[in-house]
């Protein structure tokens, strides 16, 4: 036949947008027109099939060809449609049956012999394909993350005659299986190697259970990175729709997703030189930064003051919405960032202030200087604000047994997260004012004690909502219907930096 149809995906942010390929054959000299918005890799794409079928002993008719890649409207970029551009054209010609390809969906790049190369983003391309009810056929190198989708059916190809041999009902390519990585469980750093801090790990148990957002103060050495990298390890297993959400994030970036991490609470810790671009996404093709990176795990930004101030302020949106919007002249994107913060800073410019050794000599100023670098509707955001100190000599002794290890913190952590999943189908970090109103409900005598504590800290409005949901978090933790006074004191006591500073 002279015309033929092949279904493909584009990527736009992280969604799989579907991309039909019309392929147009008539007489005439012969020539070849991509229409449809297509990018310079798309519109190069023309050489790598003409070569990939002749290389494939193929026959390239001296013909006009005109290739439509429908929505016209949407842009597309990238080597992803060599593939079923190369189908069409065979299809078009009658060198091969075009009878299954409905039944199909392709992405893929051609390299000039043929061979299929991998692309980006196939992660979230199965994903659509499997809700469109089509098969998916993708280069060897991306079968094993597409397959990755539980209920999608993948189909490896390494050259293109395979693909042609499956499509002719020849020689059928086999369906990969999914990974045994789906199945097992992922590897953390275990919070048992921690000596002492005992009040430092107990409000990383209140952040893992709360979902809330935490910041370490304390001199160089305390172990403030040790703790924050032992926070993925305390936090509930990953669901399937999150490992989905999460890998679907890392398949569109340039490192792409590797299986072996599947179900892995993602740990990201970029250098306080890290751009604002870097940190929340960008790029005239908008690609997801560290903030997208670190959905449904954690952000670790260590020595906090000295990320530049216009980097940190970009954060403060997302904090609040789980997501990012990067907005382009020519298009959109929308990335998620369902993270949790983790920062670290020293408390000095020295870093030993409050030394008993005497070791600081900066002065107030200095030390002001210092600690407002960060903003005061940043630190709003950030629910628990603890001092980390070095550690007595009593408690670098503890013995391998009186280190409570990850698993059991998990444990109660799992079992508060799935009360606050059965009150309201989401963490108490996420709770709304309403919510809150009737969650958070206080006795008459503990409403006169937050009022007391709101005046002495000057509190704002949101640090006040979030001194309710983590002291909601902290009866969760003990199982209680009902935030009593013991929850709300020591969710009060996890706001030191509200306190006068020096």
């Amino acid at each position: 036949m002279s015309l033929a149809v092949v279904h493909s995906r584009a990527q736009q942010g992280i969604d799989a947008l579907s991309v039909t390929i019309e392929v147009h054959l008539t007489n005439g000299s012969t020539f070849l027109s991509i229409v449809g918005l297509p990018e310079t890799a798309v519109k190069e794409s023309k050489d790598r099939v003409r070569s990939a079928l002749l290389n494939a002993l193929f026959e390239f008719p001296n013909k006009r060809f005109t290739i439509n890649l429908a929505p016209a409207d949407l842009p597309k970029e990238g080597g992803r449609f060599d593939l079923p551009i190369a189908l069409g054209i065979l299809a078009a010609s009658g060198q091969i049956s075009g009878d299954l390809l409905g039944q199909y969906e392709c992405v893929g790049e051609l390299a000039l012999s043929g061979e299929l190369r991998p692309v980006r983003g196939v992660l979230p391309v199965a994903l659509a394909a499997r809700d469109a009810g089509r098969k998916l056929i993708v280069p060897l190198a991306n079968a094993e993350e597409a397959a990755m989708v539980e209920g999608a059916e993948v189909f490896p190809a390494r050259h293109l005659l395979d693909v042609c041999n499956h499509l002719g009902q020849q020689n059928s390519l086999s369906q990969q299986a999914r990974s045994e990585w789906a199945s097992q469980a992922p590897y953390y750093a275990d919070l048992k190697e921690v000596y002492g801090q005992h009040q430092a790990k107990r409000a990383l148990e209140i952040a893992a259970a709360g979902g809330h957002h935490l910041l370490f103060v304390g001199p160089p050495g305390t172990g403030k990175t040790m703790l924050a990298s032992r926070l993925p390890g305390i936090l509930p297993m990953m669901t399937e729709a999150e490992s989905i959400a999460c890998a679907a994030v890392q398949s569109i970036t340039t490192s792409g997703f590797n299986p072996e991490h599947w179900g892995e609470r993602p740990f990201r810790a970029p250098h306080h030189t890290a751009s604002g671009v870097a940190l929340v996404g960008g790029g005239n093709q908008p690609r997801p930064g560290e903030i997208s990176m670190a959905h449904h795990g954690v952000l670790f930004l260590d020595e906090l003051p000295e990320f530049s101030r216009q980097v940190l302020e970009v954060l403060r949106e997302p904090l609040e919405s789980g997501h990012i919007t990067i907005s382009r002249a020519a298009q959109q994107a929308n990335f998620p960032a369902e993270f949790q913060l983790i920062a670290a800073m020293n408390p000095c410019p020295c870093g030993y202030l409050g030394d008993a050794g005497g070791r600081c000599h900066c002065t107030a100023e200095q030390v002001q200087r210092y600690q407002s670098r960060i903003s005061g509707p940043l630190l709003d955001r950030i629910d628990l604000h603890v001092t980390v100190l070095n550690i007595p000599r009593a408690q670098r002794r503890e013995s391998h047994t009186q280190r409570e290890d990850s698993r059991s913190v998990q444990a109660r952590v799992s079992a508060a997260r799935e009360r606050q999943l059965l009150r309201r189908n989401k963490p108490n970090h996420a709770l709304n004012n309403t919510e809150i109103e009737y969650d958070c409900a206080l006795s008459p005598a503990d409403e006169q004690l937050l009022d007391s504590a709101i005046d002495k800290l000057g509190l704002s409005a949101r640090a006040w909502h979030r001194v309710l949901k983590v002291a909601r978090t902290i009866a969760d933790l003990d199982a209680a219907p009902k935030i009593q006074s013991q929850h709300l004191s020591e969710a009060l006591s996890y706001r030191q930096l509200d306190r006068k500073r020096i």
